[in-house]
């Protein structure tokens, strides 16, 4: 059986008394009295101050702190949720679009969450606390008095009588130990008392601290499109550092490897010869390894032509005999298809490596706004993700643009890698967005 990860769960076992769950609901709520009276002491002194000093307007600043008061209360609340669960709540705020105090005033007063803040602290301070000392009192000191009877009468009652409570009197020791007995019962059940009123403070706490599920959404949704602008920026870069690479150090390269060539022609035989075929050698050496690099960032077969002719490329390249069979409507976004390029190039540089393969074959389609690319070869299989065999990264490659990786690779094969995102086609989107802009409903 799992153990409860909150405090209601804990309250629905039968062992709840002998977990350390009703002290956490004790110092929960005892935590909650002495954070509700320092706001209601900070609050009243903000005011206070703030009004008497308004006049000279140094106070104003003191009673704009009022508004954002919740800010302080809700963070320590989340962490004092940890006494009741598992982890502390959520936040419902959103980073300021800029740096510097005035941007995140800005946001924060604009907030829906930083006014329901503010109420929870108002409410911590003008109600949550005495009810949570009304709580602990009747729950929990009251049964403790109680159960406690018996000292009382061996310390201060000289063993003849004890007050319970202050209220009525106890004589004789049958009697103390009936009231401690009676107190031990109320305790138990007082034990109860405090997981009810700790968990309905904390589901308080939530619904006034937590972000809601519309301000959950639009998170998601602002965190989409941010990945989706760094995925498109990541791609723009590595095109940019492909188009200096080959158009400024690969053009010096082949220059200098030219040079080199005619001044190898022109030298007389000897060591000066020798030299300058060393260095011609060295030169075209270093421009294959600079192809190599320049392809491996961004191959400029990908970017002019698209991810059919790029796959039969690298297919072409591969050590292993590979089919490809491809059937796509055109062009599609340009991080979807480097996407699934580099899926292609790292299965297949697999397949070369680790599978002993005497075949393999590239496939896939368009189709349902999604692309999908499935590598197969005939080889052992037997691959692991957790192998090392670079799985993982393609994975983690995928999840990027929302997309999926699946492999199966029985031993003895064949290994099948499907990688599936979803897409639409560059001309697809472009007649959409045209729709859109003229007006005409989608079919």
């Amino acid at each position: 059986m799992q153990p409860p990860r909150t405090l209601w769960q804990a309250l629905a076992r039968p062992r709840y008394l002998l977990t350390p769950w009703p002290w956490r609901a004790a110092a929960y709520l005892v935590s909650g009295v002495a954070l509700g009276i320092a706001v209601l002491v900070s609050l009243l002194t903000l005011l206070a101050v703030g009004g008497v000093l308004a006049l000279a307007l140094v106070g104003l600043p003191l009673l704009a702190a009022v508004a954002l008061a919740g800010l302080p209360v809700a963070a320590l609340e989340r962490h004092r949720l940890r006494l009741v669960a598992d982890g502390p709540a959520p936040g419902g705020h959103v980073e300021p679009p800029e740096p510097g105090l005035r941007s995140w005033l800005t946001t924060r007063l604009r907030e829906q969450a930083t006014w329901r803040e503010l109420g929870h602290a108002l409410l911590c301070a003008a109600l949550l606390w005495p009810a949570e000392v009304l709580v602990v009192t009747v729950a929990l000191l009251f049964p403790s008095a109680m159960a406690a009877t018996p000292l009382l009468m061996a310390t201060t009652g000289d063993g003849r009588e004890a007050k319970v409570l202050k209220t009525w009197t106890v004589t004789g020791w049958p009697a103390a130990w009936g009231v401690a007995v009676l107190g031990v019962l109320l305790l138990a059940a007082g034990a109860y008392v405090l997981g009810a009123a700790a968990g309905a403070r904390a589901g308080l706490t939530r619904l006034l601290i937590a972000p809601r599920e519309p301000e959950l959404g639009a998170r998601v949704a602002e965190l989409a499109r941010s990945r989706s602008r760094l995925v498109d920026a990541f791609e723009a870069e590595r095109r940019r550092i492909e188009r200096d690479l080959h158009d400024g150090a690969q053009q010096r390269l082949v220059a200098l490897t030219m040079t080199l060539g005619l001044a190898r022609l022109d030298a007389p035989p000897g060591p000066l010869a020798e030299q300058l075929a060393r260095a011609h050698e060295e030169a075209g050496a270093a421009l294959a390894e600079l192809r190599e690099l320049i392809h491996g960032i961004h191959p400029k077969v990908l970017a002019d032509y698209g991810l059919k002719a790029a796959v039969a490329d690298a297919a072409d390249r591969s050590p292993v005999p590979v089919d490809v069979r491809l059937d796509l409507p055109g062009r599609l976004p340009g991080a979807v298809e480097a996407a699934a390029y580099f899926v292609v190039c790292e299965a297949l540089a697999n397949v070369a490596r680790h599978s002993g393969a005497d075949r393999a074959e590239v496939r896939g389609g368009h189709a349902g706004g999604r692309l999908t690319v499935e590598v197969r070869d005939d080889g052992r299989g037997g691959a692991d993700p957790a192998g090392g065999s670079g799985l993982t990264g393609l994975g983690d490659r995928l999840s990027v643009v929302d997309g999926r990786l699946s492999v199966s690779s029985p031993p003895g094969g064949p290994t099948v890698l499907r990688a599936e995102i979803p897409c639409a086609a560059l001309a697809d989107a472009q007649e959409g967005a045209a729709r859109v802009a003229t007006g005409e409903r989608p079919g």
